[in-house]
Parts: structure tokens; sequence; C-alpha cells
């Protein structure tokens, strides 16, 4: 798939957080060393319909966010432990449905565990939702308000920069070991 030439050269990567009543999707575009949001939000499925309907309407909405986008390569977050096997399988069926949104336009996929996209943001695998998206609103530079986005939506956008980590480890943004560290190196976040 070609470039959008609303994008010029960037890469887009869209990152998903697959769920079977709320997934959340963000869009970057990645020039160099920075990338800036172009999408970010949820899609909220009618929890009143039936399971295979509203994996329909995932596929449908999916595939919508990437004709729309036109995304170069998308990173998934993939579902590793639960403790309700019927959760687990409703939860491998919705990252299905996504992976499916995606591969059948002909679009590189790739997966990553929740520890993983943690670890890239946080510097730990165990960091809490609210962690991230306090890290996701730090290196893509969002506006303060960004503080309400929906845990679901910055989740995707945290796949999103984990896969961008992955693909070009030489100009990814800092690593930090530490929160102390990212606070004193970055002391305007705390306001």
């Amino acid at each position: 798939m070609p470039p959008s030439p609303e994008h010029g050269d960037a890469l887009i990567i869209l990152g998903i957080d697959p769920g079977s009543r709320h997934t959340g999707y963000g869009v970057l575009a990645v020039e160099g060393e920075r990338a800036r949001v172009l999408a970010v939000d949820v899609i909220h499925l009618d929890e009143q319909a039936a399971h295979p309907l509203r994996l329909l309407r995932l596929f449908e909405q999916l595939g919508a966010i990437v004709e729309r986008y036109r995304p170069d390569e998308c990173a998934l977050e993939m579902p590793v432990y639960g403790r309700n096997p019927q959760s687990m399988l409703k939860l491998g069926r919705a990252q299905a449905a996504a992976m499916l949104a995606v591969l059948t336009r002909q679009i590189p996929t790739v997966e990553y565990t929740p520890k993983e996209v943690k670890k890239a943001l946080t510097g730990q695998g165990n960091a809490t939702k609210e962690q991230v998206r306090f890290m996701v609103q730090a290196l893509l530079e969002l506006p303060a308000d960004a503080a309400r986005l929906a845990l679901d939506a910055s989740d995707a956008l945290a796949v999103a920069v984990c896969h961008w980590q992955h693909r070009t480890c030489p100009h990814a943004p800092r690593r930090y070991s530490s929160w102390a560290r990212f606070l004193r190196e970055h002391p305007e976040r705390l306001e």
C-alpha cells in the first residue's frame, strides 16, 4: 500500500489494544526521531449485542480506520493471561478480528505482550495502566488534558510506541530506568 500523500514520507503505525467490549487504537506518524499522534480513540462495542456481532463491528470499525489512515505497519497487544477461560477466548477472538481487519489490507502486523509494551515505555514490565498513560503523554508531548485519555486508548498508543522503538532502536526515544530519573530530567512534568 503506497504512503498516504497527506502524511508525506512519514511512517504510519497503527497501534491496537484489542478488547471484546472496548478496543483502543492509536495512529502515529513517525518522521525521524519524532512521532505525532494522528488519531487516538476507543471503539465501544454494544455490550448487549451477541459476541459474533461485536466481532463483526470491530472488524468493520478497524477496517474504516485502516482505510482512512492507511498505516504502513500495525502493532497489536496480544492477550497472554487471564483467570477466566471464557474471557480469554473472547479476547483472543477480538484480537483475531482486529488482525484480520488489518491483514486483509496487506499491512504487516506485529504482536507485543503487555509486559513488552510496559517495559518499552516505563522501563518495567509491571507498570500500571496509569503509569503507561503518563509516559505516553510525556513521550508524545500530548497536551495536559491528555491525562483524561481513556486507558484503552493510551494503551493502544503505547503499543504503537513500543513498535516504533523496536523497529528503529537507534532512533528510539530515550528509555528511562526509573520514574525518579524521568522526573529529574523533566521537572516541568511535576506541575
